[in-house]
């Protein structure tokens, strides 16, 4: 880029608009797909007959009591709380199936919080840079990660509207603020990472008011729901991870990690019987590596940056801490979502972001190519309602979308470190736990 090119400029919104209209066409690509087959392509959900899965399957348990018992969920108690309101209880009086084609108030939150959400990531773009809010913003929506979020259901969708206002730099109130980013942790405790951010901008006030009022958004929904102690949370996660370790298709169908690949030769699945060890053997041995050196430099920026609280944004602070994280483990691929959105806020400015951008947007492309078909479920679907025939199988995005997670880690770090480096050149480190300009005050 020039001196005189600005980010925006024509010339440097080509590629943008290049990678949108890919992103474009792979959204037309599953509306196509849906129209000739009467179900969504891979990566969405192959069972064709539990669309909106994680709402209604939660649901059920938010009109029943047994979530944390019975069902031993990991959601928090606000799950079951939002749930119970956005949903009539008549409709779950049998199973989670048969309230889909009932609870049309269920069926419209989600709707409404998706457009919601994309609503504010909008409006979020446009703020940063509004010559390329409109490109943004038709790539995030209509997106893998969030058709993948509002295919299943999840309750992404509503933590999504909270998250945006945390972090999308919409809202100014300190009490709205906190309690947005209460709201975000009580959905999903782990995006508790980005809200970390605020240390390192040495924001101690409003982590203090985001800490009160996620701990009284707990109270509050545990009271109401009467269940969901830190005990009962702890002991099903345990659970959980002991029941999702073995389910290995599962979790390499959308992950945003290469972790779960290291299960491949296990015991339970006789991986050398199937690859060759050529394959098998770099695998298992370069993917340890590859995700400790990620996390190990991007922890080394996050250093730098608790050094130099200037130096880097809040919102590259939390991609950095949350991509830290998704590339050691997969929570979903559905949680890209907050990755993605924190991302799209960067500028194309230097060559770090623009890798970390190109690969945001190959990641929003909903497309896949299946290349070893393992089995074919016959089912009914139930957006279309009929009967089709659903292949599951091995398909190159499964190895592509982790990778590209990486990239995009290693981009926002290599230009955080170069910010870093040049803010040493004027301003000495400093452990200074007092906000930036405050120290003379205290004085």
């Amino acid at each position: 880029m020039t001196g005189t090119e600005k980010p925006g400029s024509v010339r440097t919104r080509l590629p943008e608009l290049l990678l949108t209209l890919l992103v474009l066409a792979g959204f037309a690509n599953c509306v196509y797909f849906f129209h000739e087959n009467g179900r969504l392509p891979q990566p969405f959900i192959f069972d064709v007959n539990d669309t909106f899965m994680d709402w209604f399957n939660t649901a059920y348990w938010a009109h029943h009591s047994g979530a944390f018992t019975v069902w031993r969920t990991v959601y928090p108690p606000l799950s079951f709380v939002f749930l119970k309101i956005f949903g009539f209880s008549a409709c779950y009086g049998s199973d989670p199936f048969a309230a889909r084609d009932c609870d049309f108030l269920g069926i419209w939150t989600i709707l409404g919080t998706y457009v919601v959400a994309a609503a504010l990531a909008y409006l979020a773009f446009r703020r940063n840079d509004p010559k390329t809010a409109i490109l943004r913003g038709l790539a995030f929506a209509l997106g893998l990660p969030m058709l993948f979020t509002l295919e299943r259901g999840n309750l992404i969708l509503p933590c999504f509207v909270f998250f945006v206002l945390a972090h999308g730099g919409l809202v100014q109130s300190k009490w709205l603020r906190s309690l947005s980013i209460a709201m975000t942790i009580n959905f999903k405790p782990y995006l508790l990472l980005p809200a970390l951010t605020l240390a390192f901008k040495r924001k101690w006030r409003l982590l203090e008011l985001a800490g009160i009022a996620s701990i009284f958004v707990y109270l509050l929904t545990f009271a109401v729901i009467g269940s969901g102690s830190p005990t009962e949370m702890i002991s099903n996660t345990i659970n959980w991870v002991k029941c999702t370790s073995g389910l290995i298709w599962e979790q390499i169908y959308y992950s945003t990690s290469y972790a779960p690949f290291l299960e491949f030769d296990t015991p339970r699945f006789p991986t050398r019987d199937v690859f060759p060890s050529q394959i098998l053997e770099p695998m298992l041995f370069g993917i340890p590596i590859l995700i400790r050196t990620s996390q190990l430099f991007s922890l080394l920026c996050l250093a730098g940056a608790w050094l130099q609280p200037k130096a880097l944004s809040t919102t590259r602070i939390s991609a950095l801490l949350l991509a830290t994280s998704l590339i050691g483990q997969s929570p979903g691929g559905y949680t890209e979502t907050f990755l993605v959105f924190l991302l799209f806020l960067e500028r194309w400015e230097r060559p770090g972001q623009i890798v970390a951008l190109i690969a945001g947007y190959l990641l929003c492309v909903p497309y896949d190519y299946v290349f070893s078909n393992i089995l074919t479920l016959s089912a009914d679907s139930w957006l279309s309602g009929r009967s089709v025939q659903a292949p599951f199988g091995i398909s190159a995005g499964v190895f592509i979308r982790p990778g590209l997670v990486v990239v995009m880690l290693w981009g926002l770090a290599l230009d955080s470190l170069a910010l870093i480096v040049r803010a040493h050149r004027d301003n000495a480190p400093t452990l200074d736990l007092l906000p930036h300009g405050m120290k003379a005050q205290a004085l």
